[in-house]
């Protein structure tokens, strides 16, 4: 097994002990105020970093749990009409106070053996993650140690983003290579802008207690030439 395999699958057994091994304290402790925070999405299409995956609508579930400045979590995507798209990762993050945050995510595509870190069938994609925000102002670079099921496991995928945050609104642009391009099996080393888009958010009241986020936003991927308008609910 090679080392960036067996990092994996340690990473994925430690961000999912830390999930599940809290709860039975935060459980006796009532008083205290929980850390996890359990969340669902439902979405009119799924869109990851300018790229549409799957057919239909989705559910998207999420699970975190956050102390200080470091959070770990998992999330995954399940569109109703196929089983195309589904994804459920885990997820770990460390976020100082001045606004630089270091993290490490795990891809991993149900249909697959979970615990398949082999180089041709792999069912795991590790990436590192590094991000800086300030006020309204982020900016953060992601690197794939390696690419699931992709034969000879060599990795090296890219993808920056810088986002600004207005009131109402926010604007983001995103560049990539690998996967993150619509001719990557053709030159894996192009690096091109893939994800325009503007996003905002609304609460509508339903009750003097009760209020629905609402969020959405339009897309525009110029290396793939593909445009894309999505919304969705937060409960």
């Amino acid at each position: 097994m090679k080392r960036c395999d067996l990092i994996s699958g340690v990473l994925t057994l430690l961000m999912a002990s830390m999930l599940v091994s809290p709860m039975n304290l935060n459980a006796q402790d009532e008083e205290s105020e929980s850390l996890f925070n359990v969340g669902v999405d439902f979405v009119s299409s799924y869109i990851w970093r300018g790229t549409k995956f799957g057919t239909g609508p989705a559910v998207q579930p999420s699970i975190e749990l956050a102390t200080g400045g470091f959070a770990v979590g998992g999330w995954g995507n399940y569109n109703f009409t196929s089983d195309e798209g589904a994804e459920a990762d885990l997820y770990m993050s460390y976020t100082f106070d001045f606004g630089l945050s270091l993290g490490i995510t795990d891809y991993y595509f149900p249909g697959t053996e979970y615990f398949d870190f082999s180089d041709s069938t792999g069912a795991h994609a590790l990436e590192l993650n590094l991000g800086y925000a300030y006020e309204g102002f982020s900016v953060a670079a992601n690197y794939f140690v390696n690419e699931a099921g992709s034969a000879g496991n060599e990795g090296g995928d890219l993808y920056f983003e810088l986002a600004y945050a207005f009131k109402y609104f926010e604007i983001h642009l995103g560049a990539g290579d690998g996967w993150h391009t619509a001719e990557a099996s053709a030159d894996e080393s192009d690096f091109n802008v893939c994800n325009i888009g503007i996003t905002s958010s609304k609460d509508i009241k339903i009750t003097d207690n009760f209020s629905l986020p609402l969020f959405g936003g339009v897309i525009w991927n110029p290396d793939a030439k593909q445009f894309h308008v999505v919304a969705g609910i937060s409960l």
